[in-house]
């Protein structure tokens, strides 16, 4: 369960902590939100190849607090976080 400010922003969700589970993400996936924890901090580099439907991605740092938010992250398109971020939220279900 994913909470902000006590809003539950999601119910259910995929956690990935294996390369090959990062790696993946939401590729060929129906709608679903995901979480990525990283071992450290560090500039966060998405791609959304093969990701058919726009998500939103917030970065967290170490203590899962919101540092960067990236808005209707369309299909097929790459974006790099402004600032170092430990987690990245997927939210392919709003």
């Amino acid at each position: 369960m994913i909470r902000i400010d006590n809003h539950i922003i999601s119910e259910k969700e995929l956690y990935c902590t294996s390369l090959y589970s990062q790696a993946r993400g939401l590729m060929f996936r129906k709608k679903q939100n995901l979480i990525m924890e990283f071992s450290s901090e560090r500039k966060i580099s998405l791609h959304n190849f093969f990701v058919f439907y726009p998500i939103d991605v917030l970065i967290l740092d170490q203590n899962k607090k919101i540092v960067d938010i990236k808005k209707n992250f369309k299909p097929f398109t790459f974006w790099t976080s402004s600032v170092k971020g430990k987690y990245v939220v997927e939210l392919g279900i709003k």
